[in-house]
């Protein structure tokens, strides 16, 4: 209607008055323009253009140029639309305007609260929102930064909180993390319903979110930040559901949509309310596969709601945390399989023969590098006697432990044959060619007799042991070096040594002596001192075996950790020449009978007269059969250590086998018999024949 200038149109100006070198604009003068020749010297517009067509209404033309005031900055941006003037105490660029109460804070690489948007009722003080088309340079800052901090983790607990810690405070004032339980990896099918578990939760603290400030309470309770702490822990989502279909869809959702409303209640548990007007979204997370989860971001009442480019703010969190999530389960796995690798390589538990005892430790180069091929083991040997094996392959990886195996399973099968240590590392050489070219390792091969107190050595390119007296002399031992297995048309050979008792012989490999900043020679020196020190705190006495492993690998330095670390320790205790009786048999009838009666002499002089009827009918059986087949003496040896051993050996290698003889056989009940009455037998073949073995227990007295 005349007089009308419609809703936004700004009342009439008065004119201003002309400036040099300006002509003023008049609603009656459509079209006029700014000479090129009048404006200043900066190039910048003193006046915006006006659009020359009339506006659309019929009403009386709106002043084409509304009063700038002559101080504002000049903007060279777009044009300012002229229903909207500038305000002379803005800054120029506005997209950069910043609530005075609420600075950026630089050190959160956030920039600032993020999605501060226009809202009604704003709290007194509040943070005051940007202005319009302030927020994309926002956004972006503070997905940049979130990203980076949730990229940084490397296991799972790392990316979940990098997540939440980047969010709260800057995104959301509370963050809901749920992961499925189990997450699956890889192409992984998982069965059965999908069920996800709560994994954490984080939420401004009650000081931070203002309950006590100067305003007083709030006038209606707040339920957002509550949820992180009331939300159900374990949700199993339905086939077909209404939480289903949100995650099926994967894009966030506002929390106050129907497909949200009806999913937050089967995912956060019922009774649970969320913040209404768009304060709660809704972010499925979706992996390289499949959905793994999903994440509830939660804003308080007294703060801005999010806005529709918020969601897609979550939708970058969201997929960023799900892929992280993804790979930190996929380096779970490579993790879990190098240790089971490492763990099945290496002897669960060492063996405690009778007269030695051991101990070991195995350090990895790195947590890093989890796998490599160093080795160690211990293998019992007829007689009461031990093997005990270091060996080191080149490399840290999944092929070095594959070829670790392998070696330490064809020492073990070659220790089984009873050959001497040369021939055993010979062997070992030939396996190592057959692996490859390149498949190249130390090794150090000793066997130790407890009853001859003696031990033979052969190496293999490997550091020599070093071995602590009783009195705390340390000495390296003089072992022939040899050449590494692998090298082929070389021969090993094997010296033969004493094994005072009380002595520790300590097996390592080239990680323990060796690193970037000492060599090997330097390495073994310090070893040998180390032990001498510690050996001098216990006195006469040797230190024992489990902290003395943990005072050699002390000697380490933080530098000192470029390799594997192997290392097994030996205490020589021998046993008694006493507790020995050896005989050698001639393969006669008459045989047997002798046996017994030097058995039961022996029983009688170690006051072991209740096992005189056992033994006498033991040893006959296991006599009678190596009479049998045999063609050079026999031997026998009983031992009597914490039980009583008794070991008949002959000249014929193949070993006895338990069967169950028929009613009509004449023979093939005596190893029947030991099956039944000895505590453990077995049979191992020697390369000069086999020994035949069983064990009773000691009574009570004769212990």
């Amino acid at each position: 209607m005349p007089g009308d200038d419609g809703p936004h149109a700004p009342a009439e100006p008065a004119p201003e008055p002309a400036r040099p070198g300006r002509t003023p604009a008049t609603a009656g003068e459509p079209g006029t323009h700014v000479p090129a020749d009048a404006r200043p010297a900066d190039g910048g517009c003193a006046a915006h253009p006006v659009n020359a067509e009339p506006p659309a209404n019929d009403g009386p033309p709106v002043n084409a140029e509304p009063p700038v005031n002559a101080e504002a900055p000049v903007n060279d941006g777009p044009p300012v639309n002229a229903e909207h003037p500038v305000n002379a105490a803005e800054p120029a660029d506005a997209a950069h305007a910043v609530s005075a109460e609420h600075p950026v804070n630089a050190a959160d690489g956030a920039g600032g609260v993020v999605g501060h948007g226009p809202r009604a009722g704003a709290r007194p003080g509040g943070a005051a929102p940007p202005p319009h088309g302030g927020h994309g340079g926002e956004r972006l800052r503070f997905v940049g930064a979130a990203t980076r901090r949730i990229a940084r983790g490397i296991d799972l607990d790392e990316i979940v909180l990098g997540l939440c810690r980047a969010t709260v405070p800057t995104f959301a004032d509370a963050i809901l993390v749920y992961l499925r339980d189990p997450l699956p990896v890889g192409d992984e099918r998982p069965v059965g319903p999908v069920v996800l578990r709560l994994r954490r939760t984080d939420r401004l603290p009650e000081y931070v979110r203002g309950l006590d400030d100067a305003d007083g309470p709030q006038e209606r309770p707040d339920p957002g930040p509550e949820l992180a702490v009331e939300a159900a822990e374990r949700c199993e989502v339905r086939i077909g559901g209404p939480l289903a279909e949100v995650l099926r869809g994967v894009r966030p959702v506002f929390g106050d949509s129907a497909a949200a409303r009806a999913a937050l209640p089967e995912l956060l548990g019922e009774g649970r309310h969320v913040p209404e007007q768009h304060r709660t979204i809704l972010a499925p997370l979706r992996g390289r596969r499949r959905v793994i989860g999903a994440a509830v971001f939660i804003r308080r009442l007294d703060r801005p709601a999010f806005e529709s480019d918020d969601l897609l703010v979550a939708a970058q969190l969201a997929t960023h945390t799900a892929l992280g999530v993804d790979k930190a389960v996929l380096y779970g796995r490579e993790v879990y399989i190098a240790d089971e690798l490492q763990r099945t390589m290496l002897p669960d538990s060492l063996p405690q023969p009778t007269g030695v005892r051991l101990a070991s430790r195995y350090l990895p180069a790195a947590e890093t590098a989890r796998v490599g091929g160093d080795w160690y083991d211990a293998i019992p040997l007829p007689g009461n006697r031990v093997a005990l094996v270091v060996g080191d392959v080149m490399g840290h990886s999944m092929t070095s432990a594959a070829i670790m195996g392998q070696l330490r399973t064809t020492a073990q099968t070659l220790a089984g044959l009873d050959l001497p240590p040369q021939e055993v590392l010979h062997h070992l050489d030939e396996q190592a060619q057959r692996l490859g070219s390149d498949r190249m390792a130390t090794c150090l091969y000793a066997v130790y007799d407890p009853v001859a107190h003696r031990i033979v050595i052969a190496n293999a390119g490997h550091p020599p042991p070093v071995l602590l007296h009783r009195g705390g002399r340390a000495e390296v031992l003089r072992v022939p070096p040899g050449a590494p297995i692998g090298v082929g048309g070389v021969d090993f050979e094997a010296v033969e040594l004493d094994a005072p008792a009380g002595a520790t012989l300590l097996l390592y490999t080239d990680g323990l002596v060796e690193s970037r900043i000492r060599d090997v020679w330097t390495g073994i020196e310090q070893l040998r001192e180390r032990l001498i020190d510690t050996a001098r705190l216990t006195g006469p006495n040797p230190p024992p075996l489990e902290p003395l492993c943990d005072e050699v690998l002390g000697m380490l330095g933080p530098g000192d950790r470029d390799d594997d670390i192997a290392l097994l320790a030996a205490r020589f205790e021998g046993i008694a020449p006493s507790d020995v009786a050896y005989w050698f048999l001639d393969p006669r009838p008459q045989t047997a009978r002798q046996a017994r009666r030097l058995a039961r002499r022996a029983l009688t002089r170690w006051g072991l007269e209740e096992l005189t009827d056992s033994v006498e009918l033991l040893v006959s059986e296991v006599i009678t059969n190596a009479v049998r087949y045999a063609e050079r003496p026999i031997t026998l040896r009983l031992l009597r250590t914490d039980v009583l051993r008794c070991e008949v050996g002959d000249d014929v290698p193949q070993l006895p086998r338990l069967r169950q003889a028929r009613p009509s056989d004449e023979g093939g009940r005596g190893l029947y018999l030991v099956n039944k009455l000895a505590r453990r037998w077995g049979a191992t073949r020697l390369s000069t024949g086999k020994v035949v073995w069983f064990e009773l227990a000691l009574p009570p007295q004769g212990r």
